[in-house]
Order: structure tokens, then C-alpha cells, then sequence
């Protein structure tokens, strides 16, 4: 695999990033690189990752302040330039306050913080960070969130349902999706969804923390290893 630079973008407020670092990093030929919120210079990367965390301390709404960050002018170019661009918890809020995805994410059904395993199962394998997945195979992925209830107009879920844009959706242990297996109260369990050209991904889950067996499960990390394929063949 050729060299792959990883742009870990770190906001006031993220606390995920050195974890995303370490993933990002434990391929062969992967080089991370933080990359500050207030800087310009996204320094040849390849693929951008906007990690966990709490930006700018989730004033107003989360990801609400990390939007106007210089760093995300540049994002939002690279991304529409139809380079990669990944989401996870913080960052899937961030990438709806850009508009690079459609919805929003309110607070968790129960209006509690939740930090626990959860089982998520991809339903669209077709796409550049789920093409070494099974589709439906059950996954154990972390989440630890408090605004994680994805909604939207009837009309956007039509729209995501119709172009296969949901790409995991919470299940229990046996794949099947029930609001039991519901963690936060999403619309129709979705724990992540892509953008129309299938380059910008945001879930609440986090693979990161999935990434090594010491964690306790390594399913996160062939997210990390299908899109890292497919930026080097870029």
C-alpha cells in the first residue's frame, strides 16, 4: 500500500484525537499528522479525520462553534473536491453543522451521557470505508455520547433509504434492529450515514476504540483499513 497521510483535525475541546492518531498510525504506511484548528494547511493528507470529543466545549450545540474553524474551510474543499473525509462522534456532529451531511443529532432519548459497547451491523458495504465488511455481520463498537439522536425530515430519511446512504444501524447481539437495541433513539437505529458521493462518512460509534484486541474488539479497524486501501490507489 502506498504512503497515506491522515489528517487528524484537533479542535478546543477534542480528546479523542491522540486515540484516532494511534489508530490512524497502526497501518503500514499510514503517517498521521494533527492538524490544528485554526491553521489552513491540511499537509498532503489523503484522508481527513475528524475525531471524538467535546469542540469548543459544545457551546450553543454540539459542533455548532467547530464549523466556522479556519481548519473547516478547508475540509469542507477537500471533501468537495471528493476526497475522503471520516466523522466519528464530535466529527459526525461537526460534518452536519457543515452541511457536508444531511440531518442533525439531538439529545439522547433518555437525556443521558452514554459510555458503553454497543453492536452496530453495516448495511451498505458498497461504499470506501465499509468494503471489508460483511453486510449485516453484528460489530462491537464503543459509543460514548450525549447528543447521538440522529433525526431528520421525512423526506431526507426517504432520500438516504433511496441512494443507500445509512451505512450501520444499531442491532443487538443477533443483527436484528429493535428500538431494545436502540441506544439513543435515532431514526430507524442509524448510527451512520454518507453523503451522496459516498466520500463523507459520520457515525457515533467509535472504531477507533475497536481497533486493537487489548480494547476489547478489533472490528473497527477495517474501517480504517478499507478507506486507507482506497486513498492510496487515489
Amino acid at each position: 500500500m502506498a504512503d497515506v497521510t491522515v489528517g487528524v483535525v484537533v479542535f478546543p475541546g477534542s480528546n479523542c484525537d491522540h486515540d484516532t492518531e494511534h489508530a490512524a498510525g497502526s497501518f503500514q504506511g499510514t503517517k498521521p499528522v494533527m492538524l490544528w484548528h485554526n491553521e489552513h494547511d491540511l499537509q498532503g493528507a489523503k484522508v481527513i479525520i475528524l475525531p471524538g470529543g467535546f469542540s469548543y466545549g459544545d457551546y450553543l450545540r454540539a459542533g455548532s462553534i467547530a464549523r466556522f474553524s479556519p481548519i473547516m474551510q478547508e475540509v469542507i474543499e477537500f471533501a468537495r473536491k471528493g476526497f475522503p473525509v471520516l466523522g466519528i462522534c464530535n466529527g459526525f456532529q461537526v460534518l452536519l453543522e457543515s452541511g457536508l451531511l444531511e440531518g442533525a443529532l439531538s439529545r439522547n432519548r433518555d437525556k443521558k451521557f452514554l459510555c458503553c459497547r454497543t453492536n452496530i451491523k453495516p448495511v451498505n458495504c458498497s461504499t470506501i470505508f465499509t468494503s471489508l465488511y460483511k453486510e449485516d455481520e453484528v460489530l462491537s463498537v464503543p459509543i460514548a455520547h450525549g447528543e447521538g439522536n440522529y433525526f431528520a425530515p421525512p423526506e431526507v430519511i426517504e432520500s438516504l433509504e433511496e441512494h443507500n446512504q445509512i451505512v450501520f444501524k444499531y442491532t443487538d447481539s443477533l443483527g436484528q434492529v429493535s428500538d431494545e437495541a436502540n441506544p439513543n433513539g435515532s431514526l430507524q437505529n442509524i448510527a451512520g450515514i454518507i453523503n451522496r458521493a459516498g466520500n463523507v462518512l459520520g457515525l457515533m460509534p467509535h472504531p477507533e476504540r475497536a481497533s486493537e484486541q487489548l480494547l476489547g474488539s478489533v472490528d473497527g479497524r477495517r474501517l480504517f483499513e478499507s478507506l486507507y486501501s482506497h486513498a492510496a490507489a487515489m
